[in-house]
Formats: C-alpha cells, sequence, structure tokens
C-alpha cells in the first residue's frame, strides 16, 4: 500500500495548482523574498488563507532545495500523495463501472515525457495510469512539473510485472490495445467504449516483446506525411494524447 513522504513541488504552476487543490497536504510555501511577480504574491495570500505556512528566503535557499529545477521563486514541501500499486487496480477498474480508460506506459525514461502523458491523461479523465517500477521513470519532482498539478490528481500505479498486471486486467475484462508504428490497423477503426487500457512503449524502443504478447491487438496511428518528412513515430506524450482523446471521443 502507498505512503505519504515529504516531497518538494517547484514552479509557480506547480504550487499554484497544490496550495489551490490539495491545501490539506502542503506543508509549507517557500517564497522568493523580494519577488515582483503578482503570482508568487497570489500564492502567499491563497497560502496564509488556507492556513499553509509561508516563509519567504533567500533565492540561494529556493535553489539549494529546488535541485537545479526552474523554481521561479516559489516551492512548497508536500506530503506526497498516497502512491499506488498493483493491489489498488482491480478496485480502480471496478469502480469505473465497465468504462475503465487505463493509460499503460511501457518504460518511459523521460520525466518530461511522463509528466505531460499525466497532463493529458488527467484531462481525459482517465481511471488510472500504470508504470513499472523498474526501468522507468517514476514521479519526481521534474514530472510534477510538467504535469502541473496532474500527479496528484490521478492514480499513478506503480506495478512490479508488467505483464502480469495486463494479464489481470484481461481477466476483469479489460481489452488491451498496444501502439505499434508497423500495424495495418488504425486506432480509428476500433471501439474504445467499453473497459479499454492503451499500452504505449517508451521513447526509441517502443513497445517490448513481453508487452506486445499480452495485447489483444496491435494499432498504429495513421501518419500520412511520416515518409515524406521522415519521421518515424510520434513523441509518446503527443501519441498519449491523441490516443486518449479519441477515447473520449468515441465516450461523448
Amino acid at each position: 500500500m502507498g505512503n505519504k513522504q515529504n516531497q518538494w513541488i517547484v514552479g509557480i504552476n506547480a504550487v499554484a495548482s497544490a496550495v489551490d487543490h490539495d491545501a490539506d497536504n502542503v506543508r509549507e510555501v517557500l517564497l522568493e523574498a523580494g519577488a515582483k511577480n503578482p503570482r508568487i504574491a497570489a500564492i502567499e495570500e491563497d497560502a496564509r488563507r488556507r492556513g499553509i505556512e509561508v516563509r519567504r528566503v533567500a533565492q540561494q535557499a529556493l535553489d539549494g532545495v529546488a535541485g537545479g529545477l526552474r523554481h521561479q521563486g516559489a516551492v512548497a514541501r508536500y506530503a506526497a500523495a498516497r502512491t499506488h500499486d498493483e493491489d489498488d487496480l482491480p478496485g480502480l477498474v471496478e469502480a469505473a463501472g465497465g468504462r475503465a480508460l487505463l493509460l499503460v506506459l511501457d518504460g518511459v525514461q523521460d520525466p518530461h515525457n511522463l509528466g505531460a502523458c499525466l497532463r493529458s491523461a488527467a484531462a481525459a479523465g482517465v481511471t488510472a495510469v500504470v508504470i513499472p517500477k523498474d526501468k522507468a521513470v517514476q514521479v519526481n519532482a521534474t514530472v510534477r512539473k510538467t504535469s502541473a498539478g496532474a500527479a496528484d490528481a490521478i492514480p499513478v500505479v506503480r506495478v512490479t510485472n508488467l505483464s502480469r498486471s495486463l494479464r489481470d486486467l484481461q481477466k476483469q475484462g479489460v481489452w488491451i490495445y498496444g501502439l505499434a508504428g508497423e500495424s495495418e490497423a488504425s486506432l480509428y477503426g476500433i471501439d474504445l467504449r467499453g473497459n479499454v487500457a492503451l499500452v504505449l512503449g517508451g521513447e526509441g524502443e517502443g513497445l517490448r516483446r513481453l508487452t506486445r504478447e499480452h495485447c489483444d491487438q496491435l494499432v498504429a496511428l495513421p501518419m500520412p506525411g511520416a515518409a515524406d518528412a521522415g519521421v518515424e513515430s510520434l513523441n509518446v506524450s503527443v501519441a498519449a494524447g491523441v490516443c486518449l482523446f479519441e477515447a473520449v471521443r468515441q465516450r461523448l
């Protein structure tokens, strides 16, 4: 089961979102002393109104906490939301009442890509995002910043064995579609309205062999200009957005 641990949230958008949406888990807000940005003043006012401790500190102190990330004069100490593991997946699918929409990411390495995927997933109202515990980036400060609050808005489920988790989802009546460029089947010809998991591979590698073998069907995104432009595949976060919003379109 998950735990609560302190993390730092970095950057104006991420801090404002945490204060606004999840004040109970924000332990304190550190803002740059002398910063003139009106958004920093707004964060301070909002945080104080919600009873969160606010400290004005020197820029060097913020640099130290942010660990190289652009903090824009705002960081927050945060009791991270509960992490989910494979034991939580069946309940999440069950609660979706036959309309579960899962995004499964097989080995995404770049925190900016994972953050952008989480942002699209939150906007699409996904049931959960599933990521492997090994050989993939985890939800760190960069992911939180890129996701603009989405990392805490949706369940991110970390699984030990992705193939086993896909098999368990199939037993629960979830159809598993893997995105693979060489497939003859177009995503746009697939019914995405029931319990569906969309599986995307990591940067460069695509889907691993074992992951492919546990998909019910492989589908591709039609890219009519790809050959002329010399583009082999879309960035994983762009592809995730396209796939998720096609499912949303069908479910409207």
